[in-house]
């Protein structure tokens, strides 16, 4: 049987244990054999995987949480396509392009999603578990007999063009050089830049220069020079990140129209709705995080997304999760009976082309409000006022409230220690150190941190502090499901633990439907005049959102998650006409 034995070098502090605790013991090491020694060009440790007897010794005993010993069952998998070092991270298998199909690729972070999609995308040369790139032939005989032979057969004889969509779109405001217009005419090869620019509503922005434009316009610009180009393999990773949902109903439309009998797309995705109205087929990726990964056999999208709530794959017969993620029906609300802690009446800010007013409005103890709208619609700017960070021209708010406030951005730059930030959380060990997975992070400076654990750094210090109301975000933004749906869990805990209301600003709609309990709506007009609109009862707040937006939801028979209607369906064309676009 196969023995894994991942060592997260990065958490291993020898010092910090009392000089290599792990070495001295190990079994095998007490035996006079050299299974966990020092890595002398590093000082940290590292595990002989044949001599390794899967004690679990190691994992327990280490303060760190550096080890990850498992066996794999023989029939699953045996040699991995890639592996990162003797002791690092191993994928197992690869999802299968199809042409004339969006293949979605769902999974938590730091799985091997991307891994794989840079492998096929010709970024990285697969080693078969060795310490150097394989042979095209070696790489051709491991997939013998499957879909994916096929694929690099097209690879090998150069009939395979492949145009790739990077995961960190903020990179572009870095290297590129240029106005959006210059950046995107180098890469249209299809000269389609109008029809394209059009679609994904970049015509005000073709003038400005990449380096400022924010973090929805550079993923939109991403896509459109990814859209352009020529190719029979289009490749997103994680396409929706910072866009609101007519944006990423806009991407959808864009990418589903790229598959054609000549062409297939694959796409990462961690919004289920948005997954769900754009893939034909997806494969699900398991495994451990920073360990291993596996890819699943492709299967319907609604039948894997359910599988992925469900935490169990039908086909291997495979528990992947110990718990599901369930969604449920909510009965109309009660009106509630709990005072208000703040309230905002007649608010107006003007800037130089931009207004916002907030006529009256208060929320209560003890409840999460969601707050949905357009990007550039002011939801933002009424955080700020909220949160006194930034004052209204006329109006009236709760000056002696406290707020602590979670912003948009996220300071990546600094080199504060994490367990500085986060002194006020250590009280909160069991609802946010252990659920966020915190204590690993907690000796590392913010500016080493990825994307998705500095999010959930700066969401734990803002719940964490003593304050009337918590006010975050964007707190989805880098998350996958999993860590969205542990964070939803754990905002509620703590509001009802403290009875301290909680405002929510968030685009995934499945995330803010599983975590709100009232809803604000932003109308407008982006980057002109925004109004903001309740707080209301969840269905009515849902319902006066998607009459916005022209959509409707129903909820799944199977998982109750919300999905979907496809514009002009029979279900579209009922729900709109008995003013019913989302059922609580």
């Amino acid at each position: 049987m196969p023995r894994i034995a991942v060592v997260r070098k990065e958490r291993c502090n020898p010092i910090g244990c009392g000089n290599y605790l792990c070495i001295r013991l190990c079994p095998v090491n007490r035996e006079g054999k050299d299974c966990i020694t020092k890595d002398e060009m590093s000082g940290k440790v590292k595990v002989d995987p044949h001599l390794c007897i899967g004690c679990q010794i190691c994992v327990v005993k280490c303060p760190f949480d550096v080890f990850f010993i498992t066996n794999l069952p023989e029939d699953l998998c045996k040699t991995p396509i890639h592996q990162y070092g003797v002791n690092g991270f191993k994928l197992y298998s690869l999802p299968t392009p199809v042409f004339g199909k969006v293949v979605g690729i769902l999974g938590q972070n730091g799985i091997g999603k991307s891994t794989a999609i840079k492998i096929l995308g010709g970024m990285i040369k697969p080693n078969l578990g060795t310490d150097k790139e394989a042979a095209f032939e070696d790489v051709l005989k491991f997939f013998k007999g499957s879909e994916a032979q096929r694929f690099f057969e097209s690879v090998r004889d150069n009939n395979i063009k492949i145009s790739f969509k990077p995961q960190q779109v903020d990179l572009i405001a870095k290297s590129a050089k240029g106005t959006v217009k210059s950046l995107l005419q180098k890469v249209d090869e299809k000269k389609e830049l109008d029809k394209i620019v059009d679609l994904l509503d970049l015509r005000n922005v073709l003038d400005n220069d990449a380096s400022t434009l924010s973090g929805g316009e550079l993923q939109r610009v991403a896509i459109a020079a990814t859209v352009l180009k020529k190719a029979n393999l289009y490749v997103f990773d994680e396409p929706t990140s910072y866009l609101d949902i007519k944006q990423r109903l806009n991407v959808v439309n864009v990418i589903r129209d790229l598959a054609t009998p000549d062409t297939a797309v694959l796409v990462v995705e961690h919004d289920l709705i948005i997954l769900d109205a754009m893939t034909d087929l997806i494969h699900i990726v398991f495994g451990k995080e920073g360990a291993y990964g596996i890819v699943s056999q492709p299967q319907a999208t609604r039948n894997g997304i359910n599988q992925y709530l469900a935490g169990m794959l039908k086909a291997e017969n495979m528990r992947f999760r110990e718990h599901q993620i369930k969604f449920f029906t909510r009965p109309p609300a009660k009106e509630s009976k709990e005072p208000a802690v703040a309230s905002w009446k007649g608010i107006r800010k003007q800037f130089s082309k931009f207004r916002l007013e907030a006529k009256e409005g208060f929320v209560r103890r003890n409840e999460v409000v969601g707050i949905l709208g357009e990007n550039g619609i002011g939801k933002t700017t009424f955080a700020k006022i909220l949160a006194h960070v930034d004052k209204p021209d006329t109006g009236e708010i709760d000056e002696k409230v406290v707020v602590a406030y979670k912003p948009q951005y996220l300071d990546s730059e600094s080199t504060e220690l994490v367990m500085t930030l986060l002194q006020d959380a250590r009280q909160y060990e069991a609802q946010l150190i252990k659920p966020l997975d915190l204590a690993p992070l907690l000796t590392k400076q913010l500016n080493q941190l990825s994307g998705g654990e500095l999010q959930r750094v700066a969401i734990a210090a803002t719940l964490a502090k003593d304050a009337d109301i918590y006010l975050l975000d964007e707190p989805s933004a880098y998350l996958d499901v999993e860590q969205r749906m542990i964070v939803s869990k754990a905002i509620k805990e703590l509001t009802e633990l403290r009875g301290k209301p909680v405002l929510v600003i968030d685009h995934d709609l499945l995330f803010m439907d599983y975590l709100s309990d009232r809803i604000m709506v932003f109308t407008g007009t982006p980057a002109l005049h925004g109004a903001a609109q309740g707080p209301f009862a969840m269905e009515d707040g849902m319902n006066e959102f998607l009459k916005g937006i022209n959509l409707t939801f129903r909820r799944d028979d199977e998982s109750n998650r919300p999905r979907l209607n496809k514009q002009d369906s029979r279900l579209d064309r009922e729900q709109k006409g008995s003013g019913k676009r989302y059922y609580a």
